[in-house]
């Protein structure tokens, strides 16, 4: 910055590093330049006008139709539980949240199958109405809709 008797100015070297600064090709890269940029939007009218597609290419991808969704989860050592949402190869989003203390107690396999509706509650938007595939790594869930008793959480839970 400049600051003088007119006021406080952009310095003018630090124009000349913005518009020769290489095109970014990377989402670090381009909220490293937005970081750059972003100092000087007092200076910029309409600053976060212009910037938003550059924004936008700093978020994670966005669904592409209603297809081809997969969802990995899994129970962290009895801590939280965690998930991925994905399409086509990318990532569309994460989720996790801690277990509630009460929860801790609860059998493996009904953690397990709480980890799946966790992920389908939150992601219910994208999945409703579409064939998806959801990736286990408990053997006994693989087989949840063939067995002949349910305690009340599983039942609730289906």
């Amino acid at each position: 910055m400049v600051i003088n008797g007119n006021g406080i100015h952009v310095d003018p070297s630090k124009i000349e590093a913005v518009k020769n600064w290489k095109a970014p090709r990377t989402p670090t890269k381009v909220r490293s330049f937005l970081g750059l940029a972003g100092y000087y939007r007092r200076f910029i009218e309409n600053f976060s006008k212009i910037a938003k597609s550059l924004t936008i290419l700093t978020q994670k991808s966005l669904p592409d139709g209603s297809e081809d969704f997969v969802v990995y989860y899994d129970v962290l050592s009895r801590i939280g539980l965690g998930c991925v949402l994905m399409q086509r190869g990318k990532v569309i989003a994460y989720a996790s949240r801690q277990l509630k203390i009460h929860k801790k107690n609860y059998t493996t396999h009904d953690l397990e199958l709480g980890a799946v509706v966790f992920a389908l509650k939150i992601w219910r938007h994208y999945l409703y109405g579409t064939k998806s595939v959801i990736y286990t790594d408990h053997k006994s869930l693989q087989h949840i809709f063939s067995q002949k008793e349910l305690n009340m959480r599983q039942s609730v839970a289906g």
